[in-house]
C-alpha cells in the first residue's frame, strides 16, 4: 500500500520512525544501482563511526524543593559541637557520550578501486549544531575538494540545510547533484511536502550510461515492504515536526479524503 502522500511522507520524519527509514533508503538504493553498475563499479553499503553527547536534547533540571535546615528556636547551651545537616542533592541530568552510526555509499571503479560517487541521506545530527555536523561538513568538503561526484540526499524538514551559494530557495526537502567535473556548478532539486519526489541521473565516469534514481519509486517500495501504513495512526499521530498552518490543512483534507481520518 503506496503512502497517502504524493511525496514524502512527513510522518516518517517522526523520531522514532526516521531511523529505519534512513536504512531502508541506503540499502534500496544500492540494491537498485548494484545490478546496473556491475561489473564495471562497486556498490558499498559504508558506516561512519563517531561518539557524540546528545546535545539536541533540552537538558534541564525538574521542579525541586530545596530542603532547608530549620533554625533553631532554643539556644543551645551545650558544649557539644553540634555538626550541620548535609546538603540536599540536585537531581541533574548529564550529556553521557554515545556511539552515532551513520549510513552512506560509495561507487568505486572495480579494477582501480577509484571512489566515483558517494550517495549520502542526512541524518539529524547532521543539520543541527555538534559533532555528527562538524564531522559531515569536513568530509563534504573534502569530496567537494576532489574529482569525485556527491550526492546528497535531505528528506529532513528540521535542522540547518547544507550550504550553497547563489540560490537561496526555500523548500522542505532537497537532492543535490554535484558532478566532480562540474564544480563549484551542482544541480538542486528543491521540492515540499505536497510534491512528489524527483527521479535524478546517477554521475560516474564520462561516457558511461547512468542510471537514473527514481526515489519516489523507492520511496513507495519502502514504506509497502516496511508496512508503514500498519506502523502510522494518522488520525492521532503529531507529525514531527510541526508542518506549516497551510500544509496542515492540506494534509488534513488529503488525510480525510483517503478515509485515514
Amino acid at each position: 500500500m503506496p503512502s497517502p502522500f504524493p511525496g514524502m511522507d512527513p510522518y516518517l520524519e517522526h523520531p522514532e520512525l526516521w531511523p529505519a527509514l534512513h536504512h531502508w533508503l541506503i540499502i534500496e538504493i544500492a540494491r537498485f544501482l548494484s545490478p546496473q553498475l556491475r561489473p564495471k563499479y562497486l556498490v558499498s553499503v559504508e558506516v561512519r563511526m563517531y561518539e557524540t553527547a546528545d546535545d539536541d536534547l533540552s537538558i534541564g533540571i525538574p521542579d525541586v524543593n530545596v530542603i532547608q535546615a530549620q533554625t533553631a528556636t532554643e539556644l543551645i547551651t551545650s558544649n557539644v559541637a553540634v555538626a550541620a545537616p548535609p546538603a540536599q542533592p540536585l537531581t541533574v541530568t548529564l550529556p553521557v557520550p554515545f556511539t552515532i552510526r551513520e549510513g552512506y555509499l560509495e561507487i568505486r571503479e572495480r579494477e582501480t578501486q577509484e571512489l566515483i560517487t558517494v550517495i549520502e541521506i542526512l541524518s539529524p545530527t547532521n543539520k543541527r549544531t555538534g559533532k555528527g555536523r562538524q564531522m559531515y561538513e569536513e568530509k563534504r568538503e573534502e569530496i567537494l575538494g576532489s574529482r569525485t561526484h556527491l550526492i546528497e540526499i535531505d528528506l529532513l524538514r528540521r535542522g540547518r540545510k547544507m550550504p550553497v551559494i547563489g540560490n537561496d530557495v526555500e523548500s522542505d526537502y532537497r537532492v543535490l547533484v554535484c558532478r566532480g567535473n562540474r564544480r563549484p556548478r551542482g544541480d538542486l532539486y528543491a521540492f515540499n511536502v505536497q510534491n512528489p519526489m524527483p527521479a535524478f541521473p546517477l554521475p560516474l565516469r564520462s561516457g558511461d550510461t547512468e542510471p537514473v534514481i527514481n526515489l519516489q519509486e523507492l520511496f513507495t517500495e519502502i514504506y509497502d515492504v516496511g508496512s508503514y501504513d500498519l506502523k502510522i495512526d494518522y488520525r492521532n499521530w503529531e507529525v514531527i515536526p510541526a508542518l506549516s498552518e497551510a500544509d496542515t490543512i492540506w494534509a488534513d483534507a488529503l488525510l480525510r479524503d483517503r478515509g485515514l481520518r
